[in-house]
């Protein structure tokens, strides 16, 4: 399933897979720890957000509560996908030096970067 979630569907998303299952009122007071976002804009964006198949809604209860279906490998994928082919004109290894120019990788970052070339080599 390719999911194509806008800024602001992530963001809930991030929620959703940091927190689990969570009412809309959930969402939005985590959201609101970081940026100016209205009761309204986030219960419509969830809603839009259901309907895209992005989330899934249980209505048992009297509060509904909304449970991440895309996952975040999939979004990151997605976005990653859209990156390479736009930004870098379909360049993998032109992401990844900027990437590692840019930012400063943690040991354990660079050894686990070597581990999986070692064994993407061997493929």
């Amino acid at each position: 399933m390719e999911i194509k979630p806008t800024e602001s569907e992530l963001e809930i998303l991030q929620v959703l897979w940091k927190k689990g299952q969570c009412t809309v009122r959930d969402v939005h007071e985590e959201l609101a720890k970081n940026k100016d976002a209205g009761y309204t804009t986030t219960l419509k964006l969830m809603q839009i957000m259901h309907e895209k198949g992005l989330v899934e809604r249980d209505t048992t209860a009297k509060t509904h509560l909304y449970k991440a279906i895309a996952t975040a490998q999939q979004a990151q994928k997605t976005a990653l996908d859209k990156i390479i082919s736009t930004v870098f004109k379909g360049s993998t290894a032109d992401l990844v030096i900027q990437a590692l120019g840019n930012h400063r990788a943690s040991k354990e970052e660079i050894e686990a970067i070597k581990t999986f070339l070692d064994k993407f080599e061997k493929q």
